[in-house]
């Protein structure tokens, strides 16, 4: 069976605090190293970014899906190693961030959008352009309540989705401690059956979001939600059979084993939210150790930042598993650690230097692209790696050292001794 990769939720060189290298050409180019077969546009709200992708992109008649012009295509070929090049496909993508108010408290939730096509992108930007500023960042800010986005995504084609971005995330999301609410049912009321699935975000994965009732009937997708191309893949969601915009809608409504393979994501504690904290003191705090001094920084009596283990404890006391473990296993799941962190820590030097890119590029001439060497390959390809496929088998067993990030400060994940 045909396993691919798709990363659905990235931004371009029009969001802010992103990367100039976000553009069709670089994403086309990492999506083959990284073994992305389906890579989201993002961005497709943004006006000069959609006048790109009309320019740059091709529908594929086949398979609903787009790619970039021939002409396009071999910009950057002879920098791959053979064993990488692949073809990529795009699927119409945006994030839309909404700050409204509801029930006198103000709402930040962002939104993961997938659309089947340009026509569909463009009815929905001439839609959200009299709402507010859709040029000011590629993700758009705009007072639109993510019930009524759904609504309006409907009606311009009942085959686009929303998807519940970074479900977890404090500030800005559908669960978040700082501005969410408490059930998927509280934030897209009548229209709550069209959520079909939920973004994990860089801070949970499938066991966590498990623990929570209501999330154990829904799809976990993940992405990577990047700011630059060569993060891409660092969370991902895996697909058997053949990449189409239809077969990963009906994987990812129906959960079919044959369509869906699960989840690909970074482990928790290196998300930037996994503790609580305060980022200015230094407080890294579990929820144990939080509730013990009030939610309170210990440093200077200031409110923590809630972050994603303890709010998942907390909406897991409110909304128990449905379902036994045994009679609702967690849906499938891997976790890994970037290939170049892994290099940056066989080394010694840092993933920017010469010289891990240089033992990075030599990997996946060595074994192929990024994503399937650190998730499918064979134990045979990882001996050829010697140290790093030795590092590869002690993450897939989870033998790792963890130090949880918390306030917006990346946690560092790195294996034990092979």
């Amino acid at each position: 069976m045909n396993t691919y990769y798709a990363d659905l939720h990235i931004h371009s060189k029009y969001s802010r605090a992103t990367s100039p290298e976000c553009d069709l050409i670089p994403l086309h180019h990492w999506a083959q190293l990284k073994g992305i077969s389906v890579c989201g546009t993002g961005d497709c709200t943004h006006p000069d970014w959609s006048k790109t992708l009309k320019e740059s992109l091709i529908l594929d008649q086949d398979n609903g899906l787009y790619t970039l012009k021939p002409n396009l295509r071999g910009t950057l070929t002879h920098q791959l190693p053979e064993s990488c090049r692949a073809p990529v496909h795009f699927m119409l993508t945006g994030e839309i961030s909404s700050i409204y108010k509801r029930d006198n408290q103000t709402r930040k939730v962002h939104s993961l959008i997938l659309l089947p096509s340009l026509e569909a992108a463009a009815t929905l930007n001439t839609k959200l352009a009299a709402l507010g500023n859709i040029f000011s960042d590629g993700r758009p800010i705009l007072k639109v309540d993510p019930r009524n986005l759904l609504e309006m995504l409907l009606e311009i084609d009942p085959r686009c989705a929303l998807i519940p971005a970074h479900i977890w995330t404090p500030w800005f999301s559908m669960l978040g401690s700082k501005s969410g609410f408490d059930s998927i049912e509280e934030c897209f009321g009548d229209l709550t059956p069209h959520i079909f699935a939920v973004e994990t975000g860089l801070s949970s994965d499938a066991p966590m979001n498990h623990r929570v009732g209501f999330l154990q009937k829904i799809t976990l997708v993940s992405n990577s939600d990047i700011h630059s191309p060569a993060r891409l893949g660092r969370n991902a969601t895996r697909f058997f059979g053949t990449p189409s915009y239809d077969n990963i809608m009906a994987a990812i409504k129906g959960r079919a084993p044959h369509l869906f393979g699960g989840t690909v994501d970074l482990f928790p504690e290196e998300g930037k939210y996994y503790h609580n904290g305060h980022r200015s003191c230094g407080v890294s705090l579990t929820p144990e150790q939080s509730m013990a001094c009030d939610n309170l920084c210990p440093a200077c009596g200031r409110m923590l930042t809630i972050g994603v283990l303890h709010r998942v404890m907390e909406l897991a006391e409110k909304h128990p598993p449905l379902i036994s473990a045994k009679r609702c296993p967690v849906p499938p799941y891997h976790h890994i650690i970037p290939l170049d962190e892994l290099l940056s820590h066989q080394i010694g030097n840092a993933i920017t230097s010469k010289r891990v890119k240089a033992a990075y590029l030599h990997a996946l001439a060595t074994a192929g692209p990024e994503l399937p060497l650190l998730i499918d390959a064979a134990a045979k390809q990882l001996d050829a790696l010697n140290e790093a496929g030795a590092m590869i088998k002690q993450v897939r067993l989870g033998k790792v050292h963890k130090t949880p990030g918390f306030d917006g400060i990346y946690g560092r994940i790195y294996p034990q001794d092979a």
